[in-house]
């Protein structure tokens, strides 16, 4: 193979590799060796480390809110810093079991909470459905990281009530 014709196939491989990495967001840079990824965290270097983002504060207001989603489970609407739910004991449910909802005020969690996998009702909580914040998540009072473009369904169909 003579050098022209080597010469000429890694020039198009370059070619190729360039064209590639245009097409698929890739930067001069990662290129050259450093390696960047486009996202949340900005221009940032992989290998470099940098200050993460502040917390948002958690909206501690007790203010139930409109579901966005048939079925979607409810969030929390007051903080849980410092709520042991774990297998030795769950806090939620010092509020929100059946039995104590009423002196609480707190709404009773779903009797589906109190079913088996096989559709039997148990006398306490389900083991599958006992580590509330699997599914039950706090709000934050913060701007989202990204656009949010989620339409509810009455706004899809045109049949807001």
């Amino acid at each position: 193979m003579s050098k022209l014709s080597i010469f000429s196939k890694s020039i198009s491989t370059l070619l190729a590799s360039a064209s590639l990495a245009a097409s698929v967001g890739i930067s001069s840079s990662a290129l050259a060796g450093e390696e960047y990824i486009a996202g949340m965290r900005g221009e940032v270097a992989l290998s470099s480390e940098p200050e993460a983002p502040a917390m948002g504060k958690v909206m501690n207001d007790d203010v139930k809110r409109q579901r966005d989603y048939p079925m979607a489970p409810p969030t929390i609407p007051h903080k849980v810093d410092d709520y042991q739910v774990d297998k030795n004991a769950n806090k939620c449910m010092s509020c929100h079991s059946r039995v104590n909802s009423e002196d609480s005020q707190a709404p009773a969690v779903s009797v589906t909470h109190y079913m088996n996998r096989d559709g039997n009702f148990l006398a306490e909580i389900s083991p599958r459905r006992y580590f509330c914040n699997q599914c039950h998540v706090v709000q934050l009072d913060s701007k989202p990281m990204v656009e949010n473009e989620f339409q509810d369904v009455y706004n899809i169909i045109g049949d807001k009530k």
